[in-house]
């Protein structure tokens, strides 16, 4: 695609690469090509948006891969920017500046090469926009010589607690045709992709090529792809305050390996485990004396793909035993980052960590698969230290296929799938507000914490201070 270029993409969660060495940012926009407030700035400090729907999920051999759930944007979300930037020299220096967008299938559906960059250190990449009922996706390639600033001013970001306003926009080049002017998208459409062309599944493999990859993310049965968290909903807690929120940590490697991750905060996270072939597959946490802990994946899954929790010592050191052959990736995430239990009905594969953040409601699980369901809730509320999670309460365990309704208390409420080797759905029924819809979550709100969400000092950090 050249630059702007734009065309359909599919209405599905797209990972998106952002090659090579760049600082990533994405800002979601309204109508009006502004943000809404600080919130509605993906970045480093502040990697996950608050409805879920973007994410940025690490960096791996120089390329920042980042996820956009189209169809859990909220509605006053028309735009999605990708922004690149750098503190060491101009974007002309950066070799091989692109941005490519996968489909969960991995098949790639837009790239963008940049080549005519120059003394700008900032630039609006690409974007994703709404158009005609459905996507599409912009090679936008606009710079701003005055760096972050000037492009987060031009965007509606407040930038007056950080430093003196900057300069208006100075863009280094003119748009192309094509290309969307400030505060607008492109009024002109392309035709919809033809009718006879084949639909991209929704859910489906995901693995994101790369040059020279050390790992090919492993595929995994057709159900199993996460899609993204849900946007809150009506009369939620708005918000999570329960344990830190950080950028994710990701391994990967092959067959059996212990797997070190430093530098977490302590109490409960979210392990993502991805593993090709088939075979034995065990997880383990290992205690300071290299002791197995409780088990966390026992399975003889095909392409395994599952969500399990586990603790980080006080240390902020966990260590991982993993016995599998083949192809692995593993992923340290915060339990916000665990997909919010909606009236949308979830289709998933594997363990898992789901969020109940609303009021009362009932929890309606099919499970499909032949093997052992358990199901535990850990309830929130009243809970107020983040270091560790409530007595959880086992609520399933039963062997083979079952359709089960589940009362679910007020949020917040961790749903953990312990076991569930086979194909499930879950939704939420007969939902109703949150009491207390001014609560932001469970136990203290961590404001002085920098992983939080993103705030004025840190909205400073992402403007002034560039990369980590």
């Amino acid at each position: 695609m050249i630059k702007g270029g734009n065309g359909f993409v599919p209405t599905v969660p797209l990972r998106l690469a952002v090659r090579t060495g760049v600082d990533v940012a994405v800002l979601l926009l309204t109508e009006q090509g502004r943000v809404r407030g600080d919130d509605d700035i993906v970045f480093h400090g502040a990697p996950i948006h608050p409805s879920g729907a973007v994410r940025l999920l690490g960096e791996e051999n120089g390329t920042v891969w980042l996820e956009t759930g189209l169809t859990a944007l909220e509605e006053q979300i028309v735009r999605v920017l990708v922004v690149g930037s750098s503190t060491i020299g101009p974007l002309r220096d950066v070799d091989e500046l692109s941005v490519e967008a996968f489909a969960p299938d991995g098949t790639s559906v837009a790239r963008y090469e940049v080549t005519d960059a120059g003394g700008e250190t900032a630039m609006v990449l690409a974007e994703v926009y709404r158009r005609a009922g459905g996507w599409k996706f912009r090679a936008v390639g606009q710079g701003y010589a005055n760096g972050l600033a000037g492009l987060a001013r031009d965007h509606g970001v407040d930038v007056s607690h950080d430093a003196p306003a900057p300069p208006d926009r100075i863009p280094t080049r003119p748009p192309t045709q094509g290309q969307s002017p400030a505060r607008a998208p492109v009024p002109f459409q392309l035709p919809a992709p033809d009718a006879g062309q084949a639909p991209v599944p929704i859910l489906a493999p995901f693995q994101p090529p790369a040059p020279a990859p050390v790992f090919a993310a492993p595929a995994a049965p057709a159900s199993t792809q996460e899609p993204p968290a849900a946007p809150q909903q009506a009369g939620e807690p708005q918000g999570w305050t329960f344990g830190a929120v950080f950028a994710p940590h990701t391994r990967t490697g092959r067959d059996n390996d212990v797997i070190t991750v430093n530098e977490l905060p302590p109490g409960p996270v979210v392990i993502d485990l991805s593993i090709r072939g088939d075979g034995y597959r065990g997880l383990w946490p290992l205690t300071r004396f290299n002791k197995e802990g409780d088990t966390l994946v026992n399975s003889t899954e095909e392409n395994f793909r599952g969500r399990v929790l586990a603790q980080v010592p006080d240390n902020g050191r966990l260590r991982l035993q993993l016995k599998a052959e083949g192809p692995w990736q593993l992923q340290v995430l915060p339990l916000a980052a665990a997909t919010r239990l909606t009236e949308d009905e979830l289709d998933r594969r594997g363990p898992d960590v789901l969020l109940h953040t609303a009021g009362t409601a009932d929890l309606a699980l099919h499970y499909r698969g032949e093997d052992n369901l358990i199901v535990n809730l850990f309830e929130l509320e009243g809970h107020h230290d983040p270091t560790a999670l409530p007595d959880d309460d086992n609520v399933v365990n039963e062997i083979g296929k079952r359709r089960e309704t589940v009362p679910l208390p007020e949020g917040p409420v961790i749903v953990q799938l312990q076991m569930a080797d086979g194909p499930w759905k879950a939704k939420l029924k007969h939902l109703e507000p949150h009491s207390r819809p001014e609560q932001s979550g469970a136990g203290p709100a961590h404001a002085t914490d920098p992983t939080q969400v993103a705030g004025p000092g840190k909205v400073q950090g992402w403007l002034w201070r560039g990369r980590r």
